[in-house]
């Protein structure tokens, strides 16, 4: 028992590896950060739009009020990773706008060039019934055919087959 009476049930492992896994997003992104982007390296981030800590124009926020896809490649600049955000400028028709993303804002992540991605569930506000990070998820990007094309492999593995079934 802890302090407050109630009893101690178990390590939420889902969160805890749902955790470790943001922190390869802030790995992969601090690297950017310090070398750019090696190769045909690129990155596509989801993230929610609504989510507390997310700095964006106002216009773009409007344009997509729930999610976006962000992709760094070409044009992209002052990246910033803290941490528990990242900062980068993009440029949308020519014209600079800087945005903040918490970590745990990130739905998913993506480098097609090497057919890696992971997807978070989350605690979306609208989904009681969802545990936080039951869902986190490494799976194949949709850009598979370009992994493929450099000899390249992804492998889908859901959390769930990880939990112990009820008895």
């Amino acid at each position: 028992m802890n302090d407050d009476g109630q009893e101690f049930t178990g390590l939420n492992y889902e969160l805890l590896v749902e955790e470790s896994l943001r922190m390869v997003v802030r790995s992969a992104l601090q690297i950017t950060e310090i070398s750019g982007l090696p190769g045909e390296t690129h990155f596509y981030i989801a993230f929610k739009t609504g989510y507390p800590g997310v700095t964006m124009d106002d216009a773009l926020r409007a344009q997509h009020p729930e999610t976006i896809t962000i992709v760094l490649q070409h044009q992209f600049a002052d990246l910033v990773v803290a941490d528990d955000s990242f900062t980068v400028t993009l440029f949308f028709g020519g014209k600079p706008s800087t945005m903040t993303v918490p970590f745990a804002a990130v739905t998913s992540f993506n480098d097609p060039s090497v057919g890696f991605g992971l997807q978070f569930g989350g605690d979306d506000e609208a989904d009681n019934d969802r545990e936080v990070g039951d869902e986190a998820v490494i799976e194949t990007p949709d850009g598979a055919e370009t992994a493929a094309d450099n000899g390249g492999t992804a492998e889908v593995v859901s959390l769930d087959s990880f939990r112990k079934s009820p008895s």
